[in-house]
């Protein structure tokens, strides 16, 4: 009973944080829209399948940072070639995650949570990793505020895993509360010696890291 009361207390901070977070950055949406419309062209809004609660997959939408730049045979030029300062700029204020508020009203995703990735990780993960698809995945989570793009894959599943365990109202208001002032700072945006946040391939990526 106590879990379900939980779960309806965090569903109801979600609807209205998101709700007022799209009404009162609608100004922010609009030129934000317009300049990635300007910059980089058409679509303004990136869209990807990602892996959600359950393994249910959803489509997210953030704000477009990178080009469609493409090599003589068509294929998309790695990230680090097609990542402008614009768009640069929009990840270190994590303002493209914005749109992310609409997939929370939506239902498909949480104010906090671990980070939805790629549906393709999910045959990669082992038994515990896989324990992070039990909660909706999060705009921000407890691996964001500790680190972000700068932490070890295995760091970052040690730690969504640790939020599933531990998780509650009280946390996910520090974790918003730590957000805050990680954006301020601009902190961790970046992978090392990567733009983002290199590809995860399941267990050799973890033994190349510890090497």
């Amino acid at each position: 009973m106590r879990f379900q009361v939980c779960l309806f207390i965090k569903r109801t901070i979600d609807i209205f944080g998101s709700l007022f977070g799209l009404i009162l950055l609608s100004p922010l949406f609009l030129v934000v829209s317009i300049l990635v419309r300007v910059k980089l062209g058409s679509p303004v809004i990136f869209k990807q399948e990602r892996a959600g609660k359950s393994d249910k997959s959803f489509v997210i939408c953030k704000f477009r940072t990178m080009t469609e730049e493409r090599n003589a045979e068509g294929v998309l030029l790695p990230d680090e070639k097609r990542l402008t300062k614009f768009g640069v700029f929009l990840r270190s204020t994590s303002v493209d995650e914005l749109p992310e508020l609409v997939n929370v009203l939506k239902g498909d995703m949480s104010l906090v949570g671990p980070r939805p990735l790629h549906v393709r990780y999910i045959p990669r993960y082992s038994r515990d990793q896989a324990r992070r698809l039990e909660v909706k995945p999060g705009i921000t989570g407890w691996a964001q505020v500790n680190g972000r793009n700068a932490l070890s894959w295995e760091d970052r599943f040690n730690m969504d895993v640790w939020y599933v365990d531990h998780r509650n109202i009280w946390l996910d208001i520090r974790i918003l509360f730590m957000t805050f002032l990680k954006v301020l700072k601009r902190e961790n945006i970046s992978g090392e010696n990567h733009p983002t946040m290199k590809e995860f391939i399941g267990a050799e990526s973890l033994d190349d890291e510890q090497q």
